[in-house]
């Protein structure tokens, strides 16, 4: 009998263990559930909790919850696993809490007597451990939170809304309508641009796309004599009745926010919102080619344009509008061009990814011509939008072979000049003559202009401080660095980051641009260079005309301009020269009237101030109450314009001038409000405080002057 309260005592036990394993997990699923519909309740701006089927927690709490048992699997607690807990939690069963569960008739004699002492210890073993609780209490307090914001989301008066000026602001959550009005069917009819069909719904709140029509059908449980819509304290519309007067209708076209009222026999509702959704001009993104491109010698006179046009409700037209210019100075002539896309639009799409190939000769272009382009797209509201204007020239070899820059004393290097378009010259002269030549005579001679090129190059490279041919071609000196077995070598670091004078790149004195210059001078130059030598010309001659139009950019940035001036004094009159007559010379004057300007914040600011009385005394005085109108009609301005950011302080408002004893949470919003409205004042020097010090200074400087 003594052993069965002993397994009666574990039993009671492990079945109290998986209780409040099972109630831990059931209060973190749902503490789990109520963050995912809270969670998805401020996410989407949406009034979850009253437009989600109850069905949907539900899946979300029994997945969770199957989750959770799967996991911790409460059903493989057993006696033994009690019995274990028990002897490590308590050391008066002297590891033996197990005897117990097994019939006496297996044990033997030491077993039996350990028993009755393990029967005795289990009697001051508690029905409830407290290590059953600690999860449990940590469910339980994760709950509440769940259950405090689930029911802040639930009586809360706003949720958060993302205005257009980046403000999280206050919305009404659930609509207060008057109480003759039975129901209301709006209908929001969007633009035919838009592509969009109808839509109802049961809220006055109106988020329309701009230029929709809104119809609205209202219903009253009791026949009324008047019923209009107040939009922005201003403009009044009336609804037409039926022949009960139960039933009224109106429509109208929202172009721009604010917001409305209904009037009902002369008793305004609350505040309803009307949110603008406006329409987009196109975005057009052009992905090639550069904004300026540049067509070297020998490279094809084509250039690919690939664009990507988006809108917000479709693209109806897109085209390139192109100027190519021919001559220069003042002979330069211009010739327009529209040309359109391949790609037609009449679907109306949002989205087209759009290519056109500009075959310059076909557009009359020739070396040292210029196409400038820009695309312009239009949507299905009229609305055009155009890209910035590219540029394409085909680079005129004449105007770089040309002795123009030479003849003129601004060329500081006519020689180097003269080098390159040697180089290029007999280029083009061996490539003219290599049908008349041999393959061994052929090769030799580009060789040579190689080898040309190469002196050129090194001479070159003395402006940038090289006196040796290095690191052509090859690895640079922070490659070298890069491998893994210079990772300690202290020499090579100090050579790599140290200050010598005689660096490469340290010896010049050239500026860091045209440094730069230079060195894509010589890697074309290499460019070229490494071709003559594998006996390719042709593929030279790009690279070769490459460096020289750099070079010539390089002359041209040398040169130095230095504008005429000239100044025209007035004549002097010789009889009075000298003559030291000062009578016509008066001191000047300049007298103006200040008048100090109207503050057209005055009455916000004398707003702030009455609120802060209102709030210690909750009482409103006649005087008040007018110049916190006037503060609210203030308001209402801002609202039509912005009521996503002003309209819940309008409200609140409404109710502070409404009620006797007016609410702390209204004049807050109110105040916060009207501080987002008011400028920030400008910030003007101030001296620097100090602490009073009681003359202690002036009597040390008065005892420091007596002092013999």
């Amino acid at each position: 009998m003594a052993d069965m309260k002993g397994s009666d005592k574990i039993y009671s036990l492990r079945r109290w263990w998986i209780i409040c394993q099972v109630a831990a997990d059931l209060m973190l699923s749902i503490t789990i559930t109520l963050l995912v519909l809270i969670g998805l309740y401020f996410i989407n701006a949406l009034h979850f909790m009253f437009s989600t089927p109850l069905f949907m927690g539900a899946i979300i709490l029994t997945i969770t919850f199957g989750a959770f048992l799967f996991v911790r699997k409460p059903w493989q607690i057993t006696a033994f696993t009690v019995s274990g807990f028990l002897n490590r939690s308590y050391p008066g069963l002297e590891e033996s809490a197990e005897l117990v569960l097994k019939p006496s008739g297996e044990l033997t004699l030491l077993q039996n007597l350990q028993v009755n002492r393990v029967e005795v210890a289990l009697a001051h073993v508690p029905a409830l451990p407290k290590a059953f609780f600690k999860r449990l209490i940590i469910a339980a307090c994760c709950l509440l939170v769940a259950c405090i914001l689930a029911n802040f989301a639930n009586k809360a008066e706003v949720v958060m809304h993302v205005t257009g000026d980046n403000l999280l602001t206050p919305l009404p959550k659930k609509e207060k309508v008057l109480p003759q009005v039975d129901n209301i069917e709006l209908t929001i009819a969007p633009p035919a641009y838009t592509n969009k069909p109808k839509r109802e719904q049961d809220k006055f709140t109106i988020l329309a796309e701009e230029g929709s029509v809104v119809n609205w059908i209202i219903r009253t449980n009791i026949a009324v004599k008047k019923l209009s819509l107040l939009f922005n304290d201003r403009e009044a519309l009336s609804l037409k009745p039926n022949v009960e007067g139960t039933e009224w209708t109106a429509q109208k076209a929202i172009d721009k926010p604010g917001f409305y009222q209904v009037n009902i026999d002369d008793k305004l509702s609350d505040l309803y919102q009307i949110e603008v959704i406006k329409d987009n001009a196109p975005q057009i993104h052009i992905k090639t080619p550069k904004q300026y491109t540049y067509i070297d010698a020998g490279e094809k006179p084509q250039v690919t344009l690939t664009t990507n046009i988006t809108d917000d409700y479709g693209i109806s037209s897109a085209q390139i509008l192109a100027t190519v210019a021919k001559g220069s100075g003042e002979g330069v002539k211009f010739k327009e061009y529209k040309i359109p896309f391949g790609e037609a639009f009449m679907a109306h799409s949002s989205s087209y990814n759009l290519q056109h190939m500009f075959d310059l000769p076909k557009l009359d272009m020739e070396p040292g011509d210029e196409l400038y382009f820009y695309i312009e797209a239009q949507d299905n509201h009229q609305q055009k939008s155009r890209t910035d204007v590219y540029t394409v020239t085909i680079q005129d070899t004449a105007a770089l072979l040309s002795m123009d820059g030479i003849v003129n004393g601004s060329n500081l290097k006519p020689e180097y000049f003269r080098s390159q378009r040697q180089i290029i010259m007999d280029t083009e002269k061996l490539l003219k003559g290599r049908d008349s030549l041999s393959k061994e005579k052929f090769n030799e001679t580009s060789n040579e202009i190689g080898a040309d090129q190469k002196m050129l190059r090194l001479r070159y490279g003395k402006f940038l401080g090289e006196e040796e041919e290095s690191n052509v071609g090859g690895l640079s000196e922070n490659d070298e660095l890069a491998k893994a077995e210079n990772f300690s070598n202290a020499k090579m670091l100090l050579d790599a980051y140290t200050d010598k004078h005689d660096n490469a790149e340290d010896a010049t004195f050239f500026e860091p641009g045209i440094k730069a210059q230079l060195k894509a001078t010589l890697t074309e130059m290499w460019n070229a260079e490494l071709r003559l030598r594998m006996y390719k010309p042709q593929d030279a001659l790009p690279f070769e005309y490459k460096a020289l139009r750099l070079l010539k950019d390089l002359q041209q940035k040398s040169r130095s301009y230095v504008a005429k001036t000239s100044y025209k004094p007035s004549p002097l009159k010789m009889e009075k020269r000298l003559s030291g007559d000062l009578d016509k010379i008066i001191q000047p004057s300049n007298r103006q009237e200040m008048k100090p300007g109207t503050d057209q914040f005055e009455t916000l600011k004398n707003a702030v101030q009455l609120l802060e009385q209102i709030r210690l005394s909750r009482t409103i005085a006649p005087a008040e109450r007018h110049n916190l109108q006037l503060a609210r009609q203030q308001l209402s301005v801002k609202a039509s314009a912005q009521p996503g950011v002003y309209l819940s302080a309008v409200s609140a408002m409404n109710r502070i001038l409404s009620d006797k004893q007016p609410v702390l949470s209204d004049i807050d919003m109110v105040e916060r409000a009207i501080q987002r409205t008011l400028p920030q004042s400008a910030r003007v020097p101030q001296s620097q405080t100090t602490l009073p010090d009681m003359g202690l200074a002036q009597h040390y400087y008065q005892n420091l002057k007596n002092k013999p």
